[in-house]
């Protein structure tokens, strides 16, 4: 086995450690269902990507970026791209923004929330319309 790999869940974990203080700042409105009812996990391995929240159940990853992700655009819509199409919507925030306007972070994760299709659609029953 290459020395330079981790297990997804041991660089998860240390990028939990590690956390970014827009990180630490989106977590702390993020934890415990505290926006719409929804559990969010941190630093969540899908694929052969790390994602900084994911809501599983809602199918939404939240990416905050930094300055590097400026100059990282094709890979950031490569990696995008690859998680959209295991059916979860990405949305991203720069760190300032988290930072300086978190209630508006949170108005827009709360919108993403309400316009996503429910995941358990209710069924008719039977002699139901």
């Amino acid at each position: 086995m290459d020395k330079g790999y981790k297990r997804p869940t041991a660089r998860s974990r240390e990028l939990r450690n590690q956390a970014t203080p827009a990180e630490r700042a989106l977590w702390a409105q993020l934890s415990n269902r505290r926006i719409a009812g929804i559990r969010f996990n941190r630093q969540f391995p899908i694929g052969p990507f790390i994602c900084d929240f994911v809501s599983r159940s809602a199918k939404l990853i939240i990416e905050v970026d930094g300055g590097q992700h400026a100059v990282e655009v094709a890979k950031d819509a490569a990696r995008s791209a690859y998680l959209e199409s295991q059916g979860y919507r990405v949305i991203r925030f720069w760190n300032n923004v988290v930072i300086e306007r978190i209630d508006g972070v949170v108005s827009e994760i709360e919108c993403a929330l309400a316009n996503m299709p429910s995941p358990n659609p209710s069924r008719k029953r039977e002699g139901n319309p």
